[in-house]
């Protein structure tokens, strides 16, 4: 269900919507008030996995959140996606960011895991919507592919499977495969 609205909201008058029923979540894309779609057993374990995995490569260096809002700008409009994690350094942290509240400003990186009903092409899109945000890297995860496609703003996106080893110059230390991320979440070949 989509919050219709008259016109187009801002950031401040979807903020000032009241909170949605249940656990439903919504994001602002182009105006309306769009429904996140929940998480399920295999993207739950693997947001696990990758929050583990980002905290121990970047303890004391900044911050690693699931699901929280960030407030962005695409093609000239508020934008509020809820990423799956995502990470801010301390170098962009604002020093008034309210803990309780939205990131206000682009984070380091994004990671989105295609939930099922949506395509990775919609997660490119929205790969590219993030780096014009200024958001640093976006790593889109394919748990049907079992694959990590990482997304930069000045470089052609690179996939990675299997045991290729993914490492990434904004985070020192941090190297893993995408099949060792799959095992940390316990999640074997054949599931899907």
């Amino acid at each position: 269900m989509i919050l219709q609205a008259k016109n187009q909201l801002t950031l401040q008058e979807f903020l000032n919507l009241p909170t949605g029923e249940g656990d439903i979540t919504y994001e602002l894309i182009d105006g309306q008030a769009i429904p996140k779609m929940s998480p399920k057993k295999f993207h739950s374990k693997l947001t696990r996995a990758l929050l583990n995995l980002i905290e121990q490569c970047c303890e004391g260096k900044g911050e690693v959140c699931p699901e929280l809002a960030v407030a962005l700008t695409r093609r000239g409009r508020d934008w509020m996606p809820i990423p799956d994690i995502l990470y801010i350094s301390n170098e962009r942290l604002p020093l008034d960011w309210d803990q309780e509240g939205i990131c206000s400003v682009p984070p380091d990186l994004v990671i989105e895991i295609i939930s099922p009903g949506q395509t990775f092409g919609q997660m490119a899109a929205k790969a590219k919507d993030y780096l014009d945000a200024k958001v640093l890297r976006v790593w889109v995860l394919d748990s049907k592919a079992r694959s990590i496609t990482v997304f930069y703003p000045d470089a052609a996106p690179q996939t990675y499977m299997g045991e290729e080893l993914l490492t990434d110059c904004l985070f020192e230390g941090l190297e893993f495969t995408v099949e060792q991320m799959f095992q940390k979440a316990k999640i074997p070949l054949d599931a899907q």
